[in-house]
């Protein structure tokens, strides 16, 4: 039986919210603890659908997993198998990032070609080009990445964009290879620092954490590891915006404010007061926030992740807004939604023109991927009537315990079971 969320509109937000543990790491670090034989233990994992997919795939290479709450437990064997299976795969974008911890590990993979979000092409060159330089050979076969290699040297790699998802699985295969690898041009998310941490625990040896510049020197071997997974700025940030949408008052902890220091600046622009502590912040919005720019870049820059929250909030505010696009060019299939519940937006190439109107109105929509689902939630909090959102399972994927949450918060919105009238 299908599911969506029935949101009526017009509740102001307030209270505080908790944010647990990061989607974009914690995939990742399940599949670092490939890179070790015996038991690896994730705490502050969030409850989401990808979690037990990506454990899914661990167990398709041999591992024995254990997900209870927010805790993963991992037990890998001392010769994991190379062949992912294409059925868990093939839900899951983020497993790709079997690659580097397999040819490391066994000196071959065999991983399908990803599934996951509609949000565009994530080409895999870069993985590819990457694993070459230290050693690998590569290439598409039936659908499959397969990568070998005799042994794997330490090399100089550019990568031409800082590809979170190229610079994970470099680093991963670059921790046991021989000699030392630099990687240039390498991304600085968060999530990227995490990895490199709990390497690091592992045994690893990793400088210029936190920069453009990665040089590791490859060890012999590592040791499994317990490690805390870092709160979801993603997460945090989407409580920031739904705040600042509803002139609310939302204090939410877990999560680094330095992680989002941006986005808090961009909504102190549209008129947010915010108040910024070690693990948590409060923004408070007490009129029509004011229509603000925003151009999605690789971190420090402001997250695509993040840009259906930013349309959303634009479509409520005061003025103007131009929305720049330049990571996923499909993102904006989200836009047909918002004009759904009214907003007067527009798509030319890699822009988005959205001139707020002063309350949206109902009506069913539909989610494409986890943050369009999330974004379409909040614009449903400021629209007229009660709102129908569908295919609420991409934002099962990414935000735990979602309903309750805004439930929490003062939200008109429950989970709903019957099939849309399309």
């Amino acid at each position: 039986m299908a599911e969506h969320f029935a949101v009526n509109g017009g509740a102001r937000l307030a209270g505080a919210v908790d944010v647990v543990g990061a989607k974009n790491s914690v995939l990742k670090l399940m599949a670092a603890a490939l890179l070790a034989e015996g038991t690896t233990t994730l705490r502050n994992c969030p409850e989401i659908l990808d979690v037990p997919l990506m454990a899914d795939v661990l167990r398709s290479l041999g591992c024995t997993v254990t997900v209870k709450g927010d805790t993963v437990t991992i037990d890998v064997p001392a010769e994991p198998g190379a062949q992912a299976d294409y059925r868990s795969v093939s839900k899951l974008r983020a497993s790709v990032c079997v690659l580097g911890p397999l040819v490391a590990r066994c000196r071959r993979a065999i991983v399908p070609l990803p599934g996951g979000d509609a949000i565009g092409s994530r080409p895999l060159d870069m993985h590819q080009a990457g694993l070459r330089k230290l050693g690998a050979t590569t290439e598409i076969e039936h659908g499959r990445v397969v990568a070998q290699a005799d042994e794997l040297r330490g090399a100089q790699i550019w990568l031409d964009f800082p590809s979170v998802g190229a610079t994970e699985n470099i680093l991963m295969a670059a921790v046991l290879a021989d000699g030392t690898t630099v990687i240039d041009n390498a991304a600085r998310e968060p999530e990227i620092v995490d990895l490199c941490t709990m390497l690091q625990q592992m045994g690893a040896k990793i400088d210029g954490v936190g920069t453009s510049t990665l040089s590791v020197l490859g060890v012999a071997g590592l040791q499994p590891a317990e490690h805390r997974v870092i709160g979801d700025r993603i997460v945090g940030a989407t409580w920031a915006f739904a705040a600042a949408m509803t002139r609310g008052e939302v204090t939410v902890r877990g999560v680094d404010p330095h992680h989002i220091d941006l986005v808090l600046d961009k909504l102190r622009t549209a008129g947010a007061d915010t108040v910024v502590g070690t693990e948590e912040f409060t923004v408070r919005m007490d009129q029509r926030p004011t229509a603000v720019d925003f151009v999605t870049l690789p971190f420090p820059g402001f997250a695509t992740d993040l840009q259906p929250m930013a349309i959303a909030l634009s479509a409520v505010a005061e003025g103007t807004s131009m929305i720049t696009e330049n990571v996923f060019e499909a993102r904006f299939r989200f836009v047909d939604e918002m004009v759904r519940l009214g907003a007067d937006a527009r798509t030319d190439g890699h822009h988005a023109v959205v001139r707020g109107v002063d309350r949206l109105s109902s009506a069913p929509v539909w989610a494409s991927d986890i943050r369009a689902g999330a974004g379409l939630v909040l614009a449903a909090l400021c629209a007229d009537g009660q709102t129908e959102v569908w295919d609420v399972e991409h934002i099962d994927r990414g935000y735990p315990r979602f309903v309750e949450n805004l439930r929490g918060l003062g939200a008109d919105i429950q989970r709903v079971e019957g099939e849309p009238n399309r």
